[in-house]
């Protein structure tokens, strides 16, 4: 089995996802936010911050030579049209105890051309930090799997003390309010001035994760 993440490909679709998601103005945030204003009304509730509830982020990793007939491989990903949003209703169902404030992710993997998508790995997004904590699916009969946090590709300058604030986090030692807010830079609702790079730049740029 493949692991998720070995080829450059690979790498820069998590990358890509991750920097997508973290934009609230684009195509995920947008559905996002029609997700928390449906859920909202039909439960009848005040519609206030939508990131304060808890969504199932799916991440759709398909074959580089993937060819779809109404849209180039490289558009979807740069759209993130490979990403899904869910609300996160029944936590018991989640194989994570999923702190307030975290997100769970979902990563599916189309190994062969025209296959079907396989779970590689899942895991927690953390929007302050602009994180995915993933475990990778080493191997799924030997119950093997390796951890991995990726940081944002865009954001250079990290706090100082963000790893032990993160692990923290996740032993729900902290509230989601005490991490670094950071991910606003990379978010056009509060940064105007950012810019979110095409496919082909995130593609060139991917060396590795970032990550510990």
């Amino acid at each position: 089995m493949n692991v998720l993440g070995e080829t450059r490909f690979e790498q820069g679709v998590i990358n890509m996802s991750l920097i997508n998601i973290c934009d609230q103005d684009g195509y995920v945030g947008q559905e996002l936010g029609k997700v928390y204003h449906d859920y909202q009304e039909e439960n009848q509730e005040a519609i206030s911050n939508p990131w304060q509830d808890s969504y199932q982020f799916t991440i759709y990793v398909p074959h580089p030579d993937q060819q779809y007939e109404e849209i180039s491989l490289e558009e979807g990903l740069s759209r993130d049209y490979n990403v899904e949003v869910k609300p996160m209703i029944n936590r018991s169902q989640i194989p994570y105890k999923i702190p307030e404030g975290g997100h769970f992710v979902v990563v599916l993997k189309q190994a062969k051309l025209a296959g079907e998508f396989k779970i590689a790995a899942t895991g927690i997004f953390i929007r302050p930090l602009g994180m995915l904590n993933l475990d990778i699916i080493v191997d799924m009969d030997e119950n093997q799997y390796q951890p991995l946090v990726i940081k944002q590709p865009i954001i250079r300058d990290y706090p100082r003390d963000w790893e032990n604030k993160l692990l923290r986090f996740l032993k729900q030692e902290i509230p989601w309010q005490e991490l670094p807010n950071i991910v606003n830079y990379v978010d056009c609702y509060f940064n105007p001035d950012y810019r979110r790079p095409h496919w082909r730049e995130v593609y060139l740029g991917a060396t590795g994760f970032s990550g510990f």
